[in-house]
C-alpha cells in the first residue's frame, strides 16, 4: 500500500506490512456471510534508541504483540465499517503500549465491487497520542 506523501510523525517507527486477515466486515449481508481477505499496514513511532543500544526486546515493542492485535480486531467481531476497524487496532496499540507516540494504520479490501481493476480500496488513520493516560487524537 502506497503512502499518500500528506503530513507525518518523524522519527523512529516499528514497521509491519502487508499483513492479510480473514474477516467478515462490511456493510452488506453477503460481506458478513462469506467474509473475504484484508491487507493491513502498520506503522508505530517510538524512540528505538534504548533498544539499539541495549539488542534487548525489553526496550521496544515486539512487533508480534501489535501484529496480535490487528490480528484479533480483523479476525474477530464485525464492523460496518474500515473507519471503524482501523480505529480499534489504532486505539486498542496506543493503550496496550505507551512507549508508542502516535500509529498509522491502513486497512485495505483487494476484492470489492467495483467496475474496474484496482489493487484495494480502503483507508488510512493516524492517531497521536495526547496524554499520558493512553488517548489519541
Amino acid at each position: 500500500m502506497e503512502d499518500d506523501g500528506g503530513p507525518r510523525p518523524r522519527g523512529d517507527k516499528l514497521v509491519l506490512r502487508g499483513l492479510m486477515f480473514h474477516g467478515f466486515h462490511g456493510a452488506k449481508e453477503e460481506e458478513r456471510k462469506l467474509g473475504q481477505k484484508f491487507l493491513v499496514d502498520i506503522d508505530a513511532w517510538m524512540d528505538l534508541l534504548p533498544a539499539g543500544k541495549s539488542d534487548s526486546l525489553s526496550d521496544t515493542v515486539s512487533y508480534t504483540d501489535i501484529y496480535r492485535i490487528a490480528k484479533q480486531v480483523l479476525e474477530g467481531p464485525p464492523h460496518n465499517l474500515l473507519e471503524s476497524v482501523a480505529e480499534l487496532i489504532s486505539s486498542t496499540t496506543l493503550s496496550k503500549f505507551p512507549q508508542i507516540s502516535a500509529i498509522r494504520v491502513k486497512v485495505g479490501k483487494p476484492h470489492v465491487a467495483v467496475p474496474g481493476p484496482l489493487d484495494y480500496l480502503g483507508v488510512e488513520i493516524t492517531r497521536h497520542r495526547t496524554t499520558s493516560s493512553g488517548k489519541s487524537s
